[in-house]
């Protein structure tokens, strides 16, 4: 079966640095896989070449079998590939269904109509109602962004890349800056991702890496150290050397 997402010979240098070395990478319709690596690996750079924010200095990526290197990242979007980001990127001043409606009213197409497309139309409204509802967001649908708590900005960004309804979903540190009690909000809600959607996690919290990741791929100075399942990563010598340090565990 064709991969949801692929990466062929993936190279980006800066300079004299080499940020990515010879990354390939293969991501199943489905597919539940983790990217980790010590700080500086180039897991930053290598999201960044997947969205089309940077261009390889060699290489391919392949979306459901299509070249898709040279696309912009809005193209890309619509193409299928979604993202969220390490620092969210919402609208502080927007409410959780505006949100949420305008990134379902730009998949439609009703970017300039889309507020008054929401209010009328149920055939918009409702697939934005059942998104905030899967997200545990629906008691605060009304609430100013900038209100919430953190957890609940970080599902909201989340919603928002569901509401593009793609088939490959990039969670750049998902938990990052969000406290620990509402970390299982954020793993419950990944975990409920839809079947068909393949899942790239990049996440510095093991205990959702080790709890979400069928496989891990482990990133070290730009090149990939090793991939296998959970418990195969945790057992690699060299990944506790250079990563998860001698005597780590993976809840």
């Amino acid at each position: 079966m064709t991969p949801a997402l692929e990466t062929v010979g993936l190279f980006r240098s800066f300079g004299g640095l080499l940020a990515t070395n010879n990354v390939s990478l293969r991501l199943p319709v489905g597919a539940r896989h983790a990217l980790i690596g010590p700080n500086g690996a180039g897991k930053t750079t290598f999201i960044n070449l997947l969205t089309g924010v940077l261009r390889p200095s060699a290489g391919r990526i392949l979306l459901g079998g299509d070249d898709i290197t040279a696309l912009p990242p809005e193209r890309r979007v619509r193409r299928g590939l979604a993202r969220t980001f390490q620092i969210n990127q919402l609208f502080p001043n927007m409410t959780p269904i505006e949100t949420v409606g305008l990134a379902v009213s730009r998949r439609l197409g009703m970017d300039g109509d889309w507020f008054r497309v929401l209010g009328r139309r149920a055939a918009v409204l409702e697939p934005i109602v059942e998104i905030l509802e899967r997200f545990g967001l629906a008691d605060v649908m009304g609430v100013p962004t900038a209100t919430l708590p953190y957890g609940k900005q970080r599902l909201l960004e989340i919603a928002v890349a569901i509401a593009c309804r793609p088939r490959v979903l990039l969670l750049d540190e998902p938990a990052a800056g969000v406290p620990e009690a509402e970390r299982e909000d954020i793993l419950q809600s990944v975990a409920a991702l839809p079947s068909d959607v393949a899942v790239l996690l990049i996440e510095h919290d093991m205990d959702l890496v080790f709890r979400f990741a069928q496989r891990i791929s482990v990133l070290v100075g730009g090149a990939l150290l090793t991939e296998g399942t959970p418990d195969e990563v945790a057992a690699d010598a060299r990944v506790r050397a250079v990563y998860l340090g001698e005597g780590a565990g993976h809840g």
